[in-house]
């Protein structure tokens, strides 16, 4: 792209030198004519000028570099580029004129030639320039399209602009670019000009008379995002963002893959790069099985899994529907996937023991729990179950069975827990890191925060509640959370499945911790309202087991850096295998008894730090996050 810019640029300047060329011949026989036009006689000061020619050229043009005739655009001839034109030829004609007389006297040179051919030459010069312009201009104000800004001076912006203005009855028309690289300022691209910088956006949407906006910047990160997207938002007009590049293999024009500004685009970070070779020999070629494959995480793991060519891909759902839904879009856009959708209950232990026997999976990734914080803190039995005993269930079943490699999808939540649903994880971290220690299996437990859009997510319910017309509710003005990507979180579970060893903890780098209070007044942002306003926000108050923030590892879990930046790796705590197995076959007995006093006394002996206070924590307390221990 860069390397047909250049050309079309060094087409460009070569034909506006040779145009400037030639007017000043022109220009010089133009002058000769004119003054013998009544006359007649002009033949031997005719054939003295085209002698002297080659020498007016050289003259003229030097000056016209001098004067930097060539630092100016033609689509943007105004009047200091008819000021230096006048300068470059003023001063042609003054040396020329000088020379002529020093070496021929200006015999056969009438003293109205000079200031004729400087009149012809101005006028040969800047009326092409102006004339262009007008018509540059009068194409562009005359398009039936929305005036528009694009932000982004790159190739993204290129190829936009280049469909934009391919089409004749395009919807959009490309009034200016912005762009922050102060050395693009006053350049063209496709014939459009960068008119600012980003935190120009809001006076040039009113100078230009720009209705909407597209930011062409698919390779930003979450820091540039947000700055943009609050230039954009003070304008109070719509704006639309593209895809990454890779979005356009398709063939789709870069118009169609226009979007709104989603939550996505300005809390996830900065794109993770992975191993994709070490994960594709890892997986490729093997069986796989996705317990809760119809969920947020479940689902796209077995998206990105069906592409690297496994031999297999089992799918595991107790949700019919889910299991469905994902079977449905599994079978069109992988159509030669050897797959199976399996209906089944992981803590149904007889269908586990089945299906494990049968397929004899050589990668789980267990992505099966309840999660739900507050519904969980009055179905102790229900958490228990599904989360400490289907995980239990899955993991025998797999080092019964061989399995190369267990991967338990675990959660920030299980760290210092305030809540079932996090102390269960935790429970089944436990049970996992220890029974690797006796098995052939490798076991392994990734842990990451919050997955932005996942289902029972606050994304959702801000998006409905917004959509209803308010308010959205906040539980606490200071309460955090961590955020990533769906897809993001998968590949990093991917990455962390195929580089363990067995054993390991795998702490996903989130990045820095997100206010709820930001992410609601975003979303009403992105929505084309304005919160307090349009819509209000309200505080509830905490929820039963709710935490202000959440902590990604244990501080007594010693972090420790791995091959992959964004993956760091958490040193998990010993646990006296027979208490814990007989601890948990307590747990068991009282999910069959129904007995939930039980419940909670084996949970509590099992993850002593579990605390259940609801009080608000003192303002000093701050989030252990991966970035301080890294400082440490």
């Amino acid at each position: 792209m860069r390397t047909k810019q250049a050309l079309l640029d060094s087409r460009n300047r070569i034909l506006v030198l040779l145009h400037d060329l030639l007017m000043i011949a022109v220009a010089w026989v133009g002058a000769y004519l004119v003054r013998f036009s009544i006359e007649g006689s002009s033949e031997p000061y005719l054939n003295s000028a085209l002698a002297v020619l080659p020498a007016v050229i050289v003259i003229q043009w030097v000056f016209f570099w001098y004067f930097g005739l060539y630092r100016g655009i033609w689509r943007f001839a105004s009047l200091p580029d008819l000021v230096r034109i006048i300068k470059a030829v003023a001063m042609g004609v003054l040396v020329m004129a000088l020379a002529l007389f020093f070496f021929s006297r200006l015999q056969h040179v009438p003293r109205s030639i000079l200031p004729l051919y400087g009149a012809i030459l101005v006028a040969l010069l800047g009326g092409p320039r102006l004339l262009y312009r007008w018509f540059k201009d009068h194409r562009l104000y005359t398009r039936s399209g929305k005036p528009v800004l694009i932000v982004g001076g790159g190739s993204a912006g290129e190829m936009l602009i280049r469909d934009m203005l391919r089409e004749s009855e395009s919807a959009y028309a490309p009034m200016g670019i912005v762009d922050d690289r102060r050395s693009n300022l006053g350049k063209e691209i496709q014939g459009i000009r960068v008119i600012g910088t980003c935190e120009e956006i809001p006076e040039l949407v009113k100078e230009y008379r720009v209705e909407s906006i597209i930011i062409a910047m698919p390779s930003a990160n979450t820091r540039e995002m947000q700055r943009v997207v609050g230039f954009c938002e003070q304008t109070g007009i719509p704006f639309q963002t593209l895809p990454a590049m890779d979005a356009f293999i398709s063939g789709a024009t870069v118009i169609e893959k226009l979007r709104e500004v989603s939550i996505d685009d300005l809390l996830g970070r900065e794109p993770v790069t992975l191993d994709w070779d070490t994960i594709r020999s890892g997986l490729s070629n093997h069986c796989v099985l996705v317990s809760g494959g119809g969920g947020s995480i479940g689902s796209e793991l077995c998206r990105q899994i069906a592409q690297l060519n496994p031999s297999s891909l089992i799918v595991v759902d107790q949700s019919e529907f889910n299991l469905y839904t994902i079977d449905q879009e599994l079978q069109q856009s992988f159509p030669k996937l050897q797959r199976s959708c399996c209906l089944v209950d992981v803590a149904d232990e007889t269908a586990v023991e089945h299906l494990v026997s049968c397929h004899k999976p050589d990668f789980i990734f267990h992505a099966a729990a309840y999660k739900h914080v507050p519904m969980l803190e009055s179905h102790i039995r229900e958490a228990v179950r599904n989360n400490v005993l289907g995980t239990r269930i899955m993991a025998v079943a797999a080092d019964r069975h061989g399995c190369k490699s267990f991967v338990l999808i675990s959660t920030d939540k299980a760290v210092n827990p305030a809540n079932i649903m996090g102390a269960s994880k935790r429970i089944a971290e436990i049970y996992c890191q220890n029974l690797n220690q006796r098995s052939e299996t490798a076991f392994i437990t990734v842990r990451f925060g919050n997955v932005l859009g996942s289902a029972g997510s606050v994304v959702p319910l801000f998006r409905q509640q917004i959509a209803a017309g308010g308010p959205v509710t906040v539980t606490h003005p200071k309460i955090t959370r961590f955020f990533m990507t769906i897809p993001e979180a998968c590949q990093l579970i991917m990455q962390s499945g195929v580089m363990g060893k067995g054993g390991e903890i795998y702490v996903l780098d989130m990045g820095e911790s997100v206010s709820i209070t930001y992410l609601a007044e975003q979303m009403i942002l992105l929505s084309g309202k304005e919160p307090g306003k349009d819509i209000e926000i309200v505080y509830t108050g905490l929820r039963p087991g709710e935490k202000l923030y959440e902590e990604l590892f244990h501080e007594r879990e010693q972090l420790q850096g791995t091959a992959h930046e964004k993956i760091f790796l958490a040193n998990h705590r010993q646990l006296e295998w027979n208490f814990l197995e007989k601890t948990i076959a307590d747990m068991e007995m009282a999910c069959g008894n129904y007995d939930k006093a039980v419940l909670l006394e084996c949970i509590e002996k099992l993850v002593p730090e579990l605390h259940r206070a609801h009080e608000e924590l003192p303002d000093n307390i701050v989030p252990f996050a991966i970035d301080q221990k890294k400082k440490a």
